[in-house]
């Protein structure tokens, strides 16, 4: 099995995302890569390390989740695989709640979570 870490999803992957499905939350899981040194789009020069910058993202997401319904349900820095193989681990590891797809697409669309996901976008090699 071959894993490719993407930072967003493919345009078959979000019109899945997008077709009708049963109701209820979701759970999303996020296996994280951090750069080692963050990486802004727009050129901006910056101290941060990828982490750093992915805190400021976490941050305001864990501000943000609760008012769309949902969560931060857990966060851990990955040591090893117990089962399976990869040619290469994850950094960390996160899991978000959602009370629906929707919640999530209307979360991602909002105008504070753009402004934040710069942050995401820096920090995260996959």
């Amino acid at each position: 099995m071959e894993v490719t870490n993407k930072l967003i999803p493919n345009e078959e992957q979000l019109k899945g995302f997008l077709e009708p499905a049963v109701e209820g939350p979701i759970y999303m899981v996020n296996l994280l890569e951090f750069r080692e040194k963050a990486e802004y789009e727009d050129g901006r020069e910056t101290g941060l390390s990828g982490i750093e910058a992915y805190r400021i993202y976490a941050t305001g997401v864990g501000q943000l989740l609760p008012q769309f319904g949902g969560c931060a349900g857990f966060s851990a820095g990955v040591e090893r695989l117990m089962l399976g193989e990869v040619e290469e681990l994850w950094d960390s590891v996160a899991i978000a709640m959602y009370p629906s797809r929707q919640a999530m697409l209307d979360m991602i669309q909002s105008e504070h979570y753009r402004g934040i996901a710069v942050h995401r976008m820096a920090g995260l090699a996959g």
